[in-house]
């Protein structure tokens, strides 16, 4: 009866965090609407709580975020709880998801610091921006890949060229516990440079 009890608190727990910080409150998404066209913008560097890990983001993404959001809760000067997740990934074509670099982050403020007790292999770090070219997919990540294709034709025919990894920013994901793949909202941006 005990360890019933226990498990209850537990998933209590779990739901008012996700629902309180992981997911938010629901964000108002209406002013990322002008990315549902690709454009080209500039963005200022960002500090990011970081974990480098190499796997298939559908599979290590999940735990890997987890550690990031409780590293995240701990630290100092950290107001903003309800950040939108990011993450980068060294993409080559002949390799299979599982071998995917992936640089997981969170946004954090520039006078952050890690707290004594975090995790091993997290870190922060300095993302760099510039140029940016960016859109807007609404949907399962399974089905990106028409977005990306639409984001990189429009990069080339506004005389750009990629100089960056491939990055996605999740206003409403997974963490979202009543969110539906269909339903997802992800910034999709590469870093970009005239050719």
């Amino acid at each position: 009866m005990k360890k019933a009890w226990v498990w209850v608190v537990v998933a209590v727990v779990a739901v008012v965090v996700g629902i309180l910080f992981m997911g938010g409150p629901p964000r108002d998404l209406s002013k990322y609407n002008s990315l549902k066209d690709p454009q080209i913008s500039s963005m200022e560097k960002q500090n990011m709580l970081v974990i480098e890990l190499k796997g298939d983001p559908n599979k290590v993404g999940k735990e890997t975020f987890g550690k990031l959001y409780k590293t995240f809760f701990s630290m100092k000067y950290v107001k903003n709880k309800a950040v939108a997740p990011r993450a980068r990934w060294i993409v080559p074509d002949s390799i299979s998801k599982e071998e995917f670099t992936g640089y997981y982050g969170l946004p954090v403020p520039d006078n952050a610091s890690l707290p004594a007790k975090a995790p091993e292999g997290v870190k922060i770090e300095a993302w760099e921006y510039g140029d940016v070219a960016e859109i807007l997919h609404l949907g399962s990540y399974g089905e990106e890949t028409p977005t990306i294709e639409k984001l990189q034709k429009f990069i080339a025919e506004k005389g750009y060229k990629i100089a960056g990894l491939h990055e996605e920013e999740y206003l409403k994901g997974p963490e979202s516990m009543f969110s539906k793949p269909k339903d997802y909202v992800t910034i999709i941006r590469y870093q970009v440079r005239r050719k």
